[in-house]
């Protein structure tokens, strides 16, 4: 492993404290992102499950995902796990999002006592911040029942010079600075940059997916700044599946 590589594996197993010490003014910051809550409350919708749905918030954080779920499923049940404590005492405070909260990690949900299955599973910011993302995939798609859809709600700018240009250009100008500024510490923002940065473009993450047995699998795009930026990663646990390893 190269020492850039081992110290952005470093800086993954770090964000969970990292993100309990900005949890406090963590919407602040989200809020001066436009079409932010609009673009999760899209992925939300775009799990397309039925009335009465059971559903898992992956990375839920403050509860801005569990919000999308809530708006678009009203009578869902949903479960939602953090590794974070700092960003999940955030998250259960808002008694409207009628969740489950759990702390642990997205890595292993089973590991924190979630067990499926499930309808459908939001990941919203989250893949790219795993130690072993392939390793939490493959837990994921076990934990949805046959049938089961999931989003997986994410930065990928690899394949579009365009995109990295934006990226670059709104965490230099904007999320760094306003980090520092709202919580003091802009460490996390820093990190969140490089992360997104290294993560998979678009064709290699839906072929990540196909791997892990998902089916039905396709991209589909946001609106304003975030087109081509942030995508709605769709795939399906096939009808009749067993068991899916790597």
């Amino acid at each position: 492993m190269s020492s850039s590589a081992a110290a952005l594996l470093g800086d993954k197993k770090a964000a969970p404290r990292r993100f309990d010490r900005v949890a406090g003014t963590y919407d602040l910051l989200t809020a001066l992102n436009p079409g932010y809550h609009h673009h999760l409350r899209l992925s939300a919708e775009r799990l397309a499950v039925g009335p009465g749905a059971r559903l898992l918030d992956l990375c839920c954080g403050t509860g801005s995902s569990t919000a999308a779920l809530r708006a678009a499923w009203p009578d869902a049940e949903i479960v939602a796990l953090d590794a974070s404590e700092g960003m999940l005492a955030r998250a259960r405070a808002k008694a409207e999002l009628r969740a489950t909260f759990v702390l642990g990690d997205a890595t292993d949900p089973a590991a924190a006592g979630i067990e499926g299955p499930f309808d459908g599973i939001l990941i919203a910011y989250g893949v790219r911040n795993l130690p072993d993302a392939d390793r939490g995939l493959a837990n994921l798609v076990g934990l949805l029942r046959p049938g089961g859809r999931v989003c997986v709600h994410e930065y990928s700018v690899a394949d579009s010079a365009w995109a990295r240009a934006v990226w670059n250009a709104v965490c230099l100008g904007v999320i760094i600075p306003g980090g520092l500024v709202t919580a003091g510490d802009a460490s996390l923002y820093t990190y969140l940059r490089r992360s997104v940065l290294d993560f998979d473009g678009v064709g290699a993450f839906e072929d990540r997916l196909r791997r892990h047995g998902l089916v039905d699998v396709h991209t589909e795009a946001m609106t304003g700044w975030q087109r081509g930026i942030v995508h709605s990663f769709l795939g399906v646990r096939p009808l009749g599946s067993g068991p899916v390893t790597r």
